[in-house]
């Protein structure tokens, strides 16, 4: 693919908030090249310690901070970016993790509006060593890194990083680790790439809103697979297919990302539409990513070994 053996460092100390195209660019690549991502947990390392209450140490709304956009040469509107995640690799010994006022998935939101008190803030501080990272009571999570954050720019609108979309975004599911392949769809000429909010571990639907969250290097590399046309994100691991829909309420994203993985079946497996309809019945599955975005994010898949050559 070009350029082997050789990766280059993308870091910046400015960072974007929102998905789209009315920044400065911090990087261009060439597809095939293989590029070194530094990003910034979700909370840009303010919180460090278990004082550092996101309440006090965050500015509203600028969260989530992303490295990018960075514009990948080549790519067209209509094309679809393919990013292969090669490396995830933690930039310090400890993750952080939180329950913030307002947020998460068992408590009152902005949008889930109730009478009942806030759930108490606290911020939790946990090791990260030997490949695992150390809970209380000797609980030792296995380190299974993935970008929480990964998108290309919408076309028009600037959107903000907590949220995900068909553009990708926030989708914080686990799949989006290395050994895949993400696929996004090129909604401007350039893409204009965006990553960070690295994990090292998260449980399906990040329940109280907030994982094992990291700085990290990120190794990728770019594609452009030029005429494909997606409309939703794409994951392709060496034993299944994925795709990711995002939406509130929760079953409208699993309505989504089903549809979309029927489409690919169709395309690119010769399934007739109601026939991989019916082997996702017996055979497909489905996690959830986030139940605490502004939109819920759902991954539906099925193994390969079942599409035939």
């Amino acid at each position: 693919m070009g350029d082997e053996g050789r990766v280059r460092e993308i870091r910046t100390d400015t960072y974007s908030y929102v998905f789209g195209t009315y920044g400065e660019p911090v990087a261009t690549v060439r597809p095939g090249e293989i590029v070194d991502i530094y990003t910034e947990d979700a909370f840009e390392s303010r919180v460090q310690d278990v004082d550092d209450l996101p309440s006090q140490v965050l500015t509203m709304p600028f969260l989530n901070p992303q490295t990018g956009p960075i514009v990948v040469e080549g790519a067209r509107k209509g094309d679809t970016l393919a990013v292969e995640i090669l490396e995830i690799e933690p930039t310090r010994d400890f993750v952080v993790s939180a329950h913030i006022p307002n947020f998460g998935g068992l408590t009152g939101t902005s949008a889930t509006a109730l009478l009942t008190p806030s759930l108490p803030e606290q911020v939790y501080k946990y090791p990260l060593r030997d490949g695992h990272v150390e809970l209380p009571r000797g609980i030792r999570l296995p380190y299974r890194p993935f970008v929480g954050t990964i998108a290309t720019a919408p076309e028009l609108e600037a959107i903000g990083a907590l949220t995900p979309g068909p553009f990708g975004g926030n989708m914080d599911v686990p799949d989006t680790c290395p050994g895949n392949i993400v696929r996004l769809p090129v909604n401007v000429d350039g893409a204009w790439f965006f990553t960070g909010d690295a994990h090292a571990s998260q449980g399906d639907g990040e329940l109280c809103g907030v994982a094992c969250e990291m700085t990290a290097r990120v190794r990728v590399r770019f594609g452009v697979e030029s005429g494909a046309t997606i409309a939703w994100p794409r994951i392709e691991s060496p034993t299944e297919i994925m795709t990711v829909g995002s939406a509130r309420p929760m079953e409208d994203a699993a309505r989504i990302a089903w549809v979309e993985l029927i489409r690919w079946m169709q395309a690119d497996y010769g399934f007739e539409e109601l026939e991989a309809y019916q082997l996702l019945t017996h055979a497909g599955r489905m996690r959830v990513g986030n139940m605490v975005d502004p939109q819920y994010s759902l991954v539906a898949k099925i193994d390969k070994s079942l599409l035939g050559s």
